[in-house]
């Protein structure tokens, strides 16, 4: 039996969206996956409304501390999800890029991060619903590089309250 596929997601800080989505994916679809999460600049710690939120719904994120993305996790990962098209990334991403799009909850308060939590969760698992095939390195496909129709749920960005392809 071969190892489960490692998702690593990546925001600016590690502090919130990156940690919210390998949080979730991990509490969706448990030993499916190896979820890991990193960012451009890491905060010191996880923002505290986001860990709260995540505790909500039964999360555990004591152990959780903001890390640096480095060049290894991209090439190691079999998919990438960054929470912010276009983050200028320390190095290629051999696997399979996702590009999801989400506003950066630094100074949100707690309703507004679970907002967030749950367009997350709903992103999540779309992912995590996706045929094998389809969630390990060998699709090596580029959301942000499909046309909008044929984006599927996993090419989605954060508009309001609603799910829009990305372009």
């Amino acid at each position: 039996m071969s190892a489960p596929p490692t998702v690593l997601f990546i925001c600016q800080h590690n502090a919130g969206r990156s940690q919210l989505g390998a949080h979730l994916l991990t509490h969706i679809a448990p030993g499916r996956f190896i979820a890991d999460s990193a960012g451009l600049n890491p905060a010191d710690e996880i923002n505290p409304t986001v860990a709260e939120a995540l505790n909500e719904i039964g999360i555990d994120t004591s152990a959780a501390r903001p890390r640096r993305v480095t060049a290894s996790d991209l090439t190691t990962a079999d998919i990438v999800v960054t929470m912010k098209p276009g983050l200028a990334l320390p190095s290629p991403v051999a696997g399979r890029l996702v590009e999801w799009e989400f506003p950066n909850p630094e100074s949100w308060d707690l309703e507004g991060v679970r907002g967030l939590r749950d367009a997350i969760a709903q992103q999540v698992r779309g992912l995590a619903d996706e045929p094998p095939a389809e969630t390990s390195s060998a699709a090596s496909k580029h959301c942000s590089r499909r046309p909008p129709r044929a984006q599927g749920a996993d090419c989605a960005r954060a508009v309001g309250d609603e799910l829009v392809p990305v372009d």
